[in-house]
């Protein structure tokens, strides 16, 4: 592997209600993440997990920009066009 890899997941055009289904999927996917990582730290070690804490947040906010572009879309009677690329590279520390 190339130090860094780029990935495509999405790239296509959606309706926006399809949008909507495909988008608050990958938003909510890793909420639930965050939500179960930091329930089991509450469990294990009796804290909240500082990076489930900062990251939830930042992911809901991005939700509401999205509800934003959604009712826009939907006003304007426009097909969204959506395109994600995951950029994946090694870290030396976990």
């Amino acid at each position: 592997m190339k130090t860094t890899e780029k990935l495509t997941l999405i790239n296509d055009s959606f309706t926006n209600d399809e949008a909507k289904d495909v988008l608050l999927h990958l938003f909510n996917s890793p909420i639930n993440f965050y939500n179960i990582k930091n329930w089991s730290s509450q469990e294990r070690y009796r804290k909240d997990d500082e990076v489930s804490q900062e990251r939830i947040p930042a992911l809901r906010k991005e939700i509401e920009k999205l509800q934003e572009i959604l009712l826009q879309s939907k006003k304007e009677n426009k097909k969204l066009v959506v395109s994600t690329e995951i950029t994946i590279s090694f870290a030396d520390d976990l």
